[in-house]
């Protein structure tokens, strides 16, 4: 028996424990893929991975379908599967759904946060502001991360988080972040307060604005980098 097939073969039922063993072994695929342990362009040597994790080739291949329709890796007839790569014109197209996508979440957020709410989302940009002053770009980057998913929480789209995060997805396979361009971590945490200053004054169109502004301004910045992978 799989090593990992143990836990979910005592679960009733085959199909619901075959189904959970390839949804965790998905999971823990997309955790490798977003941390670059599976960098993009990189071929996925499938037998190799079963055997780490004690499974049969079977959970992993249909975890890599999970992944190829998520678009993380793509499948290549008679050539095996390679963890995707995003080009610049990729990065262009996917970084203004972001800001639309992200954009009516911060309006959205503004007409609906509370004073509790809006505590929470002050205190994530006083971090924000500690991590900036110490040119700390990974800890920034971090609450950077809390931040947005705390103001899509407040907007409490469930649709619209569903298709945040898969865009989110994509823009995860790059090698490297916008933070890493000189002077971005201060022009982040202006662009933090524009959007703080909208959410205060509960102003659904500023708050839109500011933040769609802001994910193209991290877009413009990426682009000083030079090369997506």
């Amino acid at each position: 028996m799989d090593a990992i097939d143990s836990k979910a073969a005592a679960a009733p039922g085959q199909v619901i424990a075959r189904t959970a063993l390839y949804q965790e072994v998905a999971e823990r695929l997309r955790a490798r893929i977003f941390a670059h342990d599976l960098a993009p362009g990189s071929w996925v040597d499938e037998q190799v991975l079963a055997d780490e994790f004690g499974i049969s080739r079977t959970p992993m291949r249909e975890a890599l379908k999970v992944l190829a329709a998520e678009g993380l890796v793509v499948l290549k007839p008679r050539r095996g599967c390679y963890v995707a790569e995003l080009s610049e014109q990729d990065l262009d197209e996917v970084f203004p759904v972001m800001a639309l996508l992200e954009g009516r979440a911060a309006l959205e957020a503004a007409g609906k946060a509370s004073d509790a709410d809006l505590a929470e989302l002050r205190a994530l940009h006083a971090q924000l502001e500690r991590h900036a002053a110490a040119g700390d770009a990974d800890a920034f980057f971090a609450v950077n991360d809390a931040f947005h998913a705390a103001l899509q929480r407040i907007a409490g789209n469930r649709w619209l988080q569903h298709l945040i995060d898969d865009t989110r997805k994509m823009i995860k396979l790059t090698r490297r972040h916008s933070l890493q361009v000189e002077g971005r971590l201060e022009q982040s945490l202006r662009e933090h307060a524009r959007i703080m200053d909208a959410l205060a004054a509960r102003d659904p169109e500023r708050a839109a604005r500011a933040m769609h502004d802001h994910l193209l301004s991290g877009r413009e910045a990426l682009a000083k980098l030079g090369g997506a992978g």
